[in-house]
């Protein structure tokens, strides 16, 4: 299979929906997220959403985006090869109750990769005013597939600037243990579903030797540990979330989140992490997280 640099542009059907609150404590209680802006509804403003909550809203899109892409043309078969690999999030504010959102998007990117092709898509979430709410540019890595045409091609995709820190400089170290459950609940309560997280069936018959976590999941966990250690459990203040997936992180083992402050590419209020799984490799890489001051 190939997929040319010339589908880079190609529109998404938009999405309308209405944030619910039980949705948004949901996803918080999935991911072990206890800090009380997402809970206590007699808060003066009311509740937020944490900052991943926007994976589940982009979600419904991104699983059936052979049926948003408007293009007759496009070589559909190639997206089951896709495996995510690359996340980067802005966040214009965190979303909240009864926002009424239309969510719209675009192929921005279409790269080669030693593996196959790169293709990042562009989510941007707009209130009802018009005002932007978060991009998201998601990256997904089409195993095997041949990137063709003339150039690389892609439209203002953010760069993921790879660390040039050495891992054991980064002295904070939070070790978390993956409930065995945790990909079931964050499945029930995010409606982010994909069977290699839930079926040990389907996960063997693509050559998984179990299921693994999800891998907004195993990010949600670090930026829950990074937010309360680093933003003063204040999460108003995260600004971007940018990483690189590159191993797996299996439930009922130990992972490990390492961070420290940066200045190497977005200034000195930027985090830099990895996700460390149980075999000692980077399950998440190049992590960077940008807070407001």
């Amino acid at each position: 299979m190939e997929l040319n640099t010339g589908f880079a542009g190609t529109p998404l059907r938009s999405r309308r929906t209405i944030v619910n609150w039980r949705d948004i404590m949901n996803y918080a209680a999935a991911v072990g997220d206890n800090n009380p802006v997402y809970f206590d509804d007699t808060r003066e403003n009311g509740i937020i959403a944490p900052p991943m909550f926007c994976v589940a809203l982009t979600w419904p899109v991104s699983e059936r985006l052979g049926e948003h892409l408007e293009s007759e043309s496009f070589p559909k078969e190639v997206i089951s090869t896709q495996v995510h690999y690359t996340e980067h999030i802005q966040i214009h504010r965190l979303v909240k109750p009864e926002d009424r959102l239309t969510i719209s998007g675009k192929i921005a990117g279409i790269q080669p990769h030693r593996a196959g092709t790169h293709v990042i898509v562009r989510f941007d979430a707009t209130d009802d005013h018009g005002a932007p709410v978060f991009t998201e540019h998601l990256g997904g890595l089409m195993r095997g597939v041949r990137c063709t045409g003339d150039a690389t091609a892609q439209e203002n995709v953010p760069e993921i600037p790879r660390h040039q820190a050495d891992i054991g400089a980064m002295d904070w170290v939070q070790p978390l243990d993956i409930d065995p459950l945790m990909p079931y609940i964050y499945d029930g309560c995010t409606d982010i579903y994909f069977p290699i997280h839930t079926s040990i069936q389907f996960a063997r018959s693509v050559g998984l030797p179990n299921i693994i976590l999800q891998g907004t999941a195993t990010l949600a966990l670090a930026v829950r540990e990074i937010t309360n250690a680093f933003a003063g459990c204040d999460p108003t203040r995260i600004r971007t979330i940018a990483c690189r997936f590159t191993d797996m992180v299996e439930p009922g083992t130990r992972i490990s989140v390492k961070a420290k402050p940066s200045t190497e590419n977005t200034g000195a209020d930027s985090i830099c992490f990895v996700v460390i799984n149980e075999n000692e490799n980077k399950a998440i890489r190049d992590g960077q997280i940008a807070l407001e001051k």
